[in-house]
Parts: C-alpha cells; structure tokens; sequence
C-alpha cells in the first residue's frame, strides 16, 4: 500500500452495524494496523443515535439486525447523511445485493471477504 493510500485511509472513520460480535471483532482484525477509527453498533436504534453523535466516513452495514434490515436504514443515511459511504455486508442474502445497491449502497460485499477485499473497497470509496 502506498503512502497516498494509507494516509487517506487514515484520515476515516468507519461505523461497523453488525450484531455478530465475532464478525466485528474479526473486522477490527483484518483493518487493524490501516489507521481508521472503528467504532461499533449493533442494532439500527444505535446507528441513528450514533449517527447524530458523529459523522462516519464509511459504514459497513450488515443487512439482517435484531430491530430491522439494513437495506431499509440505506434510505436513511443516504437521506440525512448523503456523503457517507455505505458497505452492505451479508452472508445469507446475497440476493439482497441488487437491492442494496437500488437503495443507495455503494457497494455490496458478501461474506466471508478477506482482508485485501475489504480495504480496497474502503479505499476505494474514500
């Protein structure tokens, strides 16, 4: 990775909506050492309270949570919070992809995705 791209990837905050903690601690692993500020919710509730708290660069939004679908609370940040970046991430629907990407999203990793997938996504967003 260049200097270019590790400052620039320094410079972001990412939001994490994942209810999985393993999923999330298994993100943190794989961008661990790139700079970013991580911070992490677990329900859509929290993300709208995180949200009028801070201004995320990116968002890795997982579709299925415990008060809601992902898909939906695209509409929403897009809505309120136009230049943030958002990263579906499923691993049961991937045929939520299309839809995702309809709705907003930038794009659509499914799971499982390796580290090199997910921070040339994140780079290439920011």
């Amino acid at each position: 990775m260049t200097n270019a791209a590790t400052d620039t990837i320094r410079k972001q905050k990412l939001l994490i909506v994942e209810d999985e903690g393993e999923m999330c601690l298994l993100i943190n692993l794989l961008l661990d050492g790139e700079g970013m500020e991580i911070d992490h919710v677990q329900t859509i509730s929290d993300a709208v309270e995180y949200f009028q708290q801070e201004a995320p660069s990116v968002v890795l939004l997982d579709n299925r949570l415990p008060d809601g679908y992902g898909i939906d609370f695209i509409n929403f940040i897009r809505a309120e919070y136009p230049a943030t970046k958002i990263i579906m991430i499923s691993g049961v629907d991937a045929a939520a992809k299309d839809v995702a990407l309809e709705n907003g999203a930038d794009l659509f990793l499914e799971k499982p995705f390796n580290k090199k997938t997910l921070i040339q996504s994140i780079q290439g967003l920011v």
